[in-house]
């Protein structure tokens, strides 16, 4: 069967491809994930420690379960509208929000952690979350279910947006 009929999502009922779909949301999810924390990971040592952050920022070994499940529901989330059509034209506006939420979702790391830019990063988290109640809305229209998945992702960026406010603000903000 060619790749095309499956990224299509013709011939869906075929219980392998159906599942093969979840299996590439996930990987492709936990692949921006992954990126990111090469960024991540050396600035844990001494630059992130070194800054000043709000009292209610949350402990770091929080990040690894709330990105696992965040990342999952997104997945699920994108399944749900794919198994329907696949990628249509008519679903081209929610694929072209839920792929850039995706970019930006990754691009933080690297611009926070890894270029240490505090203030691109409050931009990028804001136009995330911005693009995510977008790609919430353009799903919910599809599927009720996949914009319901998207809410804790959606909940969760903004609590960061306001770390990431309170971090640049207390290491003084221009």
């Amino acid at each position: 069967m060619e790749i095309m009929t499956v990224l299509e999502g013709k011939n869906l009922k075929k219980p392998v491809l159906y599942w093969l779909g979840l299996v590439l949301f996930i990987s492709l999810s936990f692949l921006v994930g992954l990126s990111g924390k090469f960024a991540t990971q050396p600035a844990l040592t001494y630059w992130y420690p070194s800054l000043m952050k709000p009292d209610w920022t949350p402990p770091g070994w929080l990040f690894g379960p709330a990105w696992t499940v965040l990342y999952i529901l997104m997945s699920v989330s994108a399944w749900l509208i794919w198994r329907k059509d696949g990628f249509t034209e008519a679903d081209k506006p929610a694929w072209t929000l839920y792929f850039s939420q995706l970019l930006l979702n990754g691009a933080w790391s690297f611009i926070f952690f890894g270029a240490h830019q505090i203030a691109l990063a409050l931009l990028d988290i804001s136009l995330l979350w911005l693009c995510l109640i977008a790609t919430g809305v353009a799903f919910w229209q599809r599927n009720l279910l996949s914009g319901i998945l998207l809410l804790p992702y959606i909940g969760w960026v903004f609590f960061a947006a306001l770390v990431n406010g309170a971090i640049w603000f207390l290491n003084g903000s221009p």
